[in-house]
């Protein structure tokens, strides 16, 4: 495997924008095939907007976005076949409220594929399996916990086996129980299927311990690229804010002017 064609998702010089303004600019990033990438924020700093260029919904206005060695098409066709290998996890779950359970996850198989019923069902019962809710096939969406609907939205987002799993805010609205139990869900079927997988979230504390690669973004970029390890480690002002979810400091609370710098300014 060459160097490049080891990376299942790859940046170069990005600039993603959103209604004629910057979100993201500069972005250099590469994600490892295999591994799991947690990219962490605080809230409104462009986390969801990066998972919008990998599947091709945002095309950037600068630089590559590359996907398994390919850059992400822009033709509504090519776009649709690429997409049959990327599953996504929605932050709202998405589910189907007049579909039962197994119809949910049934739902990509049925579109993209031609599989007789019989086999059709048996993937759909091994995807609820492997979530742990084989049990729950019959019943609907509004009959779920919040984790459970969870975990049926990530079975049906892995119904056609994608390579590269992009998980937007996964443990949003969950306690804390059903958090561990995402997470993981999120690890072991990473490791045992030997998926990529993109953790956006902000939720640090549950998503580092799972990472093998950390990424901050903040500002409008990229601010920390490595190890979970090395993220905890660092004294950077601006990580040791987020880190420590504290108020003050270089990071703008929802984009005002950052409160330490109000407060200078009223004096």
């Amino acid at each position: 495997m060459s160097a490049s064609s080891a990376n299942a998702v790859a940046l170069q010089g990005a600039r993603l924008d959103r209604g004629g303004r910057t979100i993201l600019r500069d972005l250099d990033l590469t994600v490892r095939r295999g591994s799991i990438a947690a990219v962490l924020g605080p809230s409104g700093t462009g986390k969801s907007t990066l998972l919008a260029a990998l599947t091709g919904e945002l095309a950037p206005a600068a630089g590559q976005v590359r996907v398994f060695d390919r850059q992400v098409p822009r033709s509504a066709r090519a776009l649709l076949e690429m997409r049959k290998g990327i599953g996504v996890l929605l932050q709202g779950n998405g589910l189907l409220t007049d579909l039962s359970v197994a119809d949910n996850v049934a739902l990509p198989l049925r579109t993209h594929t031609d599989l007789p019923a019989p086999v059709l069902e048996r993937l759909v019962a091994m995807k609820l399996n492997a979530v742990g809710l084989r049990d729950a096939a019959g019943l609907y969406p509004r009959e779920l916990s919040g984790g459970m609907a969870r975990r049926v939205a990530l079975a049906r987002a892995l119904a056609l086996d994608p390579p590269l799993m992009l998980y937007d805010e996964p443990l949003t609205g969950l306690d804390p129980i059903a958090s561990g139990v995402i997470t993981s869900l999120i690890q072991r079927l990473s490791r045992s299927l030997g998926l990529t997988s993109i953790i956006v979230s902000h939720h640090v504390r549950e998503t580092l311990p799972i990472a093998d690669q950390a990424v901050v973004i903040a500002n409008g970029g990229i601010v920390f690229d490595g190890t979970p390890a090395a993220l905890e480690a660092s004294d950077d002002p601006l990580l040791r804010q987020f880190l420590r979810g504290e108020p003050d400091g270089p990071i703008p609370f929802e984009g005002g002017a950052a409160p330490g710098a109000a407060r200078a300014q009223a004096a």
